[in-house]
């Protein structure tokens, strides 16, 4: 295997092994999202986008050359040139190789893409879960304090109820003086009512006497008068 091609399966296999890392369960997002945020990685984010379109090139290169390999040995012409053994054994070794290194290249170039699109859900995955955690965490606390309003409101609710039967009695107290009032003050009506009665009936009773006495000093006078003149006689 010439050097490039030993280069290319060295990127595969590292590739394979990233992407068992990525997959193991135990390791959880949150970590691969506290590693990708790491200092060094954040140094490399800023180029990474160069890195990996320069890496997507180069695998897409290896895999054209491939692939005209493939075609180059793989033609029934350069067969026929060959009719010794030995030249079809050759070429069947190329035409191998031609393959592998297909094989080689078309892999590392699908699971280069693969491994981006890992760590782009991984991020996400991990965001979604931080979010979650930070919502779960305003939930309970809107809850807590949902529940606190709801203690105080009662507790406000009890002392308004304890107010208002305060004030109910008193009003009922309220009533019963008025009530009371009311009956003094319907009894001093009918006490007023007969007092008035009664001064009528003095009045009625004085202007009968005055008339009484007036006709009895008018019968005195004609009196004293007819007894005059029978002296004057």
């Amino acid at each position: 295997m010439s050097l490039q091609w030993t280069l290319v399966a060295s990127v595969l296999y590292a590739e394979i092994a990233m992407v068992l890392l990525l997959v193991i369960p135990f390791i959880s997002p949150k970590k691969w999202q506290v590693f990708f945020r790491s200092r060094f990685l954040q140094v490399l984010s800023q180029q990474a986008q160069w890195y990996f379109g320069f890496l997507i090139l180069i695998l897409t290169l290896f895999l054209l050359d491939a692939i005209r390999e493939m075609r180059k040995y793989s033609n029934k012409e350069n067969h026929e040139h060959s009719h010794h053994l030995e030249g079809e054994l050759q070429m069947s070794m190329r035409l191998f190789r031609a393959q592998r290194n297909f094989y080689i290249s078309g892999f590392a170039l699908f699971l280069s893409l693969v491994i981006r699109r890992l760590v782009t859900l991984i991020s996400t995955q991990a965001t979604l879960m931080a979010e979650r955690e930070a919502a779960l965490k305003q939930a309970q606390s809107a809850t807590t304090t949902a529940r606190g309003l709801m203690a105080q409101g009662r507790r406000s609710e009890d002392a308004q109820n304890s107010s208002n039967e305060a004030h109910q009695e008193e009003i009922t107290k309220l009533e019963a003086q008025i009530s009371l009032l009311e009956d003094e003050l319907e009894k001093a009506k009918k006490d007023k009512q007969a007092v008035i009665d009664q001064a009528k009936g003095v009045e009625t009773e004085y202007d009968r006497l005055s008339e009484e006495h007036k006709k009895l000093q008018l019968k005195l006078k004609v009196y004293g008068e007819g007894s005059g003149d029978k002296k004057d006689d």
